[in-house]
């Protein structure tokens, strides 16, 4: 419905509310006249009931769809008595005459107000159970008894929300909007949403199979909404979002909420978009599943557990991340000209980055803003890092950003382990090529992650290595402590672990699983409860790195702890081992930044030092910190010294064929 088609029915609806007001108000005055002929009521000559009920039939037959009161009226089964009775509090508050009429009908000057017992003596078809508190008059709160002496006799309120409903206002009512919000639609979907967004119009568009729920799962969490959203315009509903964490957990408060969220869905025409996020607990998820049961209109839930009663009526759609097809269009839409610029080198994006819709439209906008106020030389530059800044945000929280400064030259390890570091390189460089290009994603989904292994003791270069190949290829890198990660409760550990694949997945960001000694040394023989969930925690890191799009590194200092099935998993293994001299000698010549003054080195000498590249690192940076307080350039002398702390600190004993000669 356009704007102005809107307006005209509010116009038209607010029309009907008049007129049937009109013939309620016909009906007072009527029954007021028969009870004093000579009271001077002060009005104009009223035209007969039956006129005024001929004018509101007219104005209904004429609107499109049909008006506020009748739907209001449909919605909640209110009977042509309880209709009637909403419209003598409709009166109360918009005309003042009512008033007036209400003291002369109770024969008090004092009563100015509708009651029940008013309305039982003035319209036909009246019964008790209009005003008892499960008839839908109270149970919906369309109406409010102000106590009195009676019940009979109490004033008689209509709801403010029902009374700008009735008049043509159209807003949500404020006592939900600490709760709820509204979704809007986004401007494109990709083509595989449309068939949802299709699925759902065909099963909510049958008015026979009622509002069975819909569940909206699957790993693009970014798309639940879009598609919601579309699903309802193509309905001609609106959606609103509450999150099952914005539940009461008491049950009046629940059930009030409950009331007025159901009151408002029909006459918003509105649907709800119950959305679990992850960690959610125990109790939260409970009062999700309470309140999407008690809902009768259309109502989403989002998540990987369903909201809803598992059994009752529940359809559940699986939502993917777009094709790489799908996410080239929405890139060359949202990028429009600049699309031109970036010299083919879309691919890289697609294989490196997974936006949703509309994180694909801001990206594209900032890039293509850029581009035509020639703020960037290098278009394509310019939209990789616009999207790092983009996708990292997804991580905040759930692992450590580590800043990527090092290089291949900064990495001392024999030729093969390099080979092999170069080969990760590359098949993250080329994944979009050969999984889509060249069919290896289409024969099977299985096994499409990049895992490595990374065994070693420690100071080798795991973690070293890790910044290089994220440095290289222009990624961001997180580190995930697994100690932090695995927890003694049984789920946990599988929970914590899916939060950090699906924030990452977006970004394909280099995720390196720092400790993974603290599920490694779990994984043994099922003795008992304990043992199997262990296990399972295990199979379920390595389910996540097969199927995460980056690459994921996990370190260990215990390689021999591992089992055959563990290894065949992991696509690469990387053994760090610990340096010889030569490998010492090369670590030593390259330890020492251009800048820093040094004499008399003997690298030779230094290499008899059986320590690993970490231990070495620590040594001359201490011994930087002594020569500069000494304003010394860094000696033998210095390094003796730190070599001998950081010995200690290992417990290692140094002997005279490591450090003879050095002073």
């Amino acid at each position: 419905m356009t704007l102005s088609v809107f307006t005209d029915w509010q116009e038209d609806s607010r029309r009907y509310s008049m007129a049937r007001l009109a013939v309620v108000r016909e009906r007072l005055a009527s029954f007021c006249l028969n009870q004093n002929d000579e009271s001077d009521l002060s009005r104009e000559p009223a035209t007969s009931v039956e006129a005024a009920e001929r004018e509101a039939d007219s104005i209904a037959a004429a609107t499109e769809p049909q008006p506020a009161l009748d739907h209001l009226c449909e919605g909640f089964g209110l009977s042509s008595f309880e209709r009637d009775l909403l419209l003598l509090c409709l009166g109360c508050e918009l005309d003042a005459d009512f008033s007036r009429l209400f003291a002369t009908a109770h024969g008090n000057p004092q009563m100015t107000w509708p009651t029940f017992r008013l309305g039982l003596a003035l319209f036909p078809d009246a019964h008790w159970s209009a005003i008892t508190p499960g008839g839908p008059l109270r149970y919906w709160r369309l109406i409010e008894i102000e106590r009195g002496e009676t019940l009979t006799t109490s004033p008689l309120r209509i709801d403010e929300r029902v009374l700008h409903y009735l008049v043509g206002g159209s807003y949500l009512d404020e006592r939900l909007g600490h709760f709820v919000e509204l979704v809007g639609m986004q401007e494109a979907l990709p083509a595989s949403y449309e068939t949802h967004v299709e699925r759902v119009a065909r099963i909510w568009g049958n008015k026979e199979g009622g509002w069975p729920i819909i569940h909206l799962s699957g790993n693009a969490r970014a798309g639940h909404r879009p598609v919601a959203a579309a699903s309802c315009v193509a309905l001609g509903l609106r959606l609103h979002a509450l999150r099952v964490t914005e539940i009461p957990s008491t049950p009046l408060e629940r059930e009030t909420l409950l009331r007025l969220w159901q009151r408002e869905s029909l006459l918003l025409d509105s649907a709800l978009f119950l959305e679990t996020e992850d960690g959610v607990d125990a109790n939260a998820l409970r009062n999700g599943r309470i309140f999407a049961r008690r809902l009768k209109g259309p109502v989403f839930t989002s998540g990987d557990s369903p909201a809803g009663n598992p059994d009752e009526a529940m359809i559940r759609i699986k939502i993917e991340r777009p094709t790489a097809a799908e996410q080239r269009g929405l890139w060359e839409l949202a990028l429009g000209p600049a699309a031109e610029k970036l010299n083919g080198q879309l691919d890289q994006i697609l294989s490196q980055f997974q936006f949703d819709a509309e994180g694909i439209r801001s990206a594209g906008a900032a890039v293509a803003d850029m581009v035509l106020t020639e703020q960037v030389a290098d278009p394509a530059e310019a939209l990789w890092q616009v999207c790092r800044a983009e996708s990292r945000r997804s991580l905040d929280g759930l692992a450590e950003s580590i800043e990527t400064r090092a290089r291949w030259e900064d990495l001392v390890l024999p030729e093969e382990q390099h080979q092999t570091l170069a080969e990760i390189a590359a098949q993250v460089r080329q994944r979009m090529k050969v999984y889509e290009s060249w069919g290896f994603a289409a024969r099977s989904n299985r096994g499409l992650g990049i895992s490595a292994l990374f065994a070693g003791p420690s100071g080798t270069g795991k973690t070293l290595a890790a910044e290089v190949l994220a440095n290289n290829l222009q990624l961001d890198l997180f580190r995930i402590d697994l100690s932090q990660v695995v927890s003694k409760y049984i789920g946990e550990t599988e929970k914590n672990l899916r939060a950090v694949f699906d924030s990452a997945e977006s970004c394909g960001a280099v995720l390196l699983f720092d400790e993974a000694d603290a599920l490694f040394g779990k994984r043994s023989e099922v003795r008992d409860s304990h043992d199997r969930y262990a296990n399972i925690e295990v199979s379920y890191l390595l389910q996540r790195m097969e199927s995460y799009r980056g690459l994921a590194i996990l370190t260990t200092n215990r390689r021999s702890s591992l089992d055959t099935a563990f290894l065949r998993r992991i696509r690469f293994v990387v053994s760090f081992p610990f340096p010889d001299a030569t490998l010492r000698s090369r670590i030593w010549s390259g330890i020492f930044p251009h800048e820093t003054p040094t004499q008399n080195l003997d690298l030779a000498k230094l290499a008899r030092l059986n320590v690993t590249g970490g231990n070495i690192r620590n040594i001359a940076l201490n011994a930087a910190f002594l020569a500069a307080d000494l304003n010394e350039p860094v000696r033998m002398t210095h390094l003796l010294r730190t070599a001998r702390s950081e010995c200690a600190k290992i417990e290692k004993q140094l002997t005279a064929a490591e450090i003879g000669g050095w002073v």
